[in-house]
């Protein structure tokens, strides 16, 4: 797809829990003369810490004082420009570039050893014959077994150079220990959770962040649902924190017409750098639906005002986060990096979604808080808007900057005690480690259960529930279900669809009954 301007690759992002952080690099050999010159103020700082590296009465590690320094100096500016350690940077790249090298399986550390949850369809494991259930016991001369075994150390041990071979010992139940070489590949980190059609004319994508590879994997989504005669689409960016912008506006792209405005950036120096949609969507006329929530950030927030904006389609849910910086990566040359707000970027019409950071980080990341007792999440009435901040659509819809995204068609959020608990232990892996165990147990049956068969008869009995909750009862946690043991029975067989075959399953069917999904489909059949 071609664009009417250069992107640079940008981050956009969000710092909370394991919200992206990642863009295009600024290396020190590669910056300009002025953004190094020499200047008093700055030497201060470096010589502060050559007098306590050589005179400070105790052994003291400088290396510390500088990150505290760094990260102090960034904490003053504003909640996203933040430092990233070496050990943290490798990751958060792997993550957001799609793939890494590795084995290809998905495991816990069960009983201090590694035991594999699944393997990559395709992938070098599956190709070698390992299977779920299967316990890697060593990686060549290293052993992954015992106590205190830490998940980035085991990673690191299987991950290696592209096409290099490993040997693993493996344990599996009924065959013993045995020895299979497996040789490393590119293991995707899919960014695009989820596509299926919802009925005979609404198709469903769900994405989790905006990585490298997002485009490509939405546009292999979309193709997959118009062969299916999809009419219109939800696009569910719920729980997306962000990520890079490009993939985020050719996203768009796809739904908007040639040379609409998409969104523009401001820096320090009020230059203004707009960005503008092609003739090449293959979306521009179906209709499209948004899912947003309040933990929606960023490169979402900028797809969901490109097409709110510009009065395509209808955004669902609840106020998005309200994150409206954009930042730049700078190596530190030691395997560290900075991430630096470097500009604003605005919505079509005008408006900043940036929520205010002026009351320091703590109060701005605890900020779902407020929205949680004033009742917003409950009532779109509790919605807090500026008139300062009111601006108008081509079309006349009256919308609002200062904090997020506000949805065209609110959704309440259960918020109840039992509600919140169940979620949590969904997105925690509470649920999943148990569902782990279960299928141990009986390993041969489930590997016999095919897609189709799954789907169509599989069913979670108040038998499997009752021994969950005498589960949970071992672990301290007490659950009155009343009400909710449906919305259980859905968890578990939700997260057995997920280890027994993909994600795509898994999302199917944690979406019947879905609230914003139902209500997608009322106004679907509406128009």
């Amino acid at each position: 797809m071609g664009y009417s301007k250069k992107y640079t690759p940008l981050l956009i992002g969000v710092a909370m829990g394991v919200g992206v952080f990642l863009g295009s690099k600024l290396d020190f050999r590669a910056s300009s003369s002025r953004l190094f010159s020499y200047n008093p103020k700055k030497e201060k700082l470096n010589r502060l810490i050559d007098y306590i590296d050589y005179e400070y009465v105790d052994e003291i590690n400088t290396d510390s004082i500088v990150e505290v320094t760094v990260n102090r100096i960034l904490e003053n500016l504003d909640p996203h420009s933040v430092y990233i350690p070496s050990e943290e940077l490798e990751g958060i790249t792997e993550n957001m570039q799609g793939d890494f090298i590795g084995i290809g399986v998905s495991y816990y550390s069960y009983k201090d050893t590694i035991s594999v949850i699944n393997t990559i369809k395709g992938g070098p494991s599956e190709k070698s014959g390992i299977k779920a259930g299967d316990r890697i016991l060593m990686a060549g001369q290293d052993t992954l077994y015992g106590e205190r075994l830490v998940r980035d150390k085991l990673a690191d041990k299987l991950k290696g150079e592209l096409n290099s071979q490993v040997q693993l010992k493996v344990y599996r139940r009924g065959t013993g220990i045995f020895d299979v070489v497996v040789k490393r590949g590119r293991v995707p980190i899919q960014s695009v959770d989820a596509f299926y059609m919802v009925d005979e004319n609404v198709g469903y994508i769900k994405i989790n962040r905006f990585a490298e590879t997002t485009y490509k994997e939405f546009k292999e989504a979309l193709k997959e649902l118009q062969k299916n005669n999809m009419k219109e689409l939800i696009l569910d960016l719920r729980d997306n924190g962000g990520g890079f912008i490009a993939p985020a506006l050719k996203i768009a792209d796809e739904f908007l017409v040639d040379e609409t405005l998409m969104m523009f950036t401001k820096n320090k120096k009020g230059a203004i750098d707009n960005s503008y949609a092609t003739d090449e969507g293959d979306f521009e006329t179906g209709g499209i639906y948004i899912l947003l929530n309040e933990n929606s950030a960023s490169a979402s927030e900028i797809l969901a005002g490109a097409l709110q904006d510009n009065d395509r389609g209808v955004i669902v849910g609840r106020r998005s986060y309200g994150k409206g910086l954009v930042q730049r990566e700078m190596a530190l040359g030691d395997g560290s990096a900075v991430r630096l707000t470097i500009s604003r970027y605005y919505t079509p019409t005008g408006r900043s979604i940036q929520k205010p950071y002026k009351n320091g980080n703590e109060a701005y990341f605890k900020e779902y808080m407020e929205r949680y007792k004033n009742g917003e999440l409950q009532h779109a009435d509790s919605i807090q808007v500026a008139d300062s901040l009111r601006f108008r659509t081509p079309g006349g819809k009256i919308v609002y900057g200062g904090g997020g995204i506000i949805p065209d068609v609110f959704v309440s959020k259960d918020t109840t005690r039992v509600g919140e608990t169940l979620e949590y232990m969904l997105r925690s892996g509470y649920i999943a480690r148990y569902v782990f165990e279960e299928l141990d147990k009986k390993r041969a049956y489930y590997n016999s259960l095919s897609k189709e068969n799954f789907t169509k008869e599989f069913v979670v009995d108040n038998s499997f529930v009752d021994h969950f909750l005498s589960y949970t009862e071992k672990k301290g946690v007490e659950l009155n279900l009343v009400g909710y043991r449906d919305q259980l029975k859905k968890y578990l067989r939700a997260i057995i669809a997920e280890q027994l075959f993909d994600k795509n399953v898994f999302e199917e069917i944690l979406n019947q009954d879905d609230k914003m999904i139902n209500k997608v489909l009322e106004l679907s059949k509406k128009e």
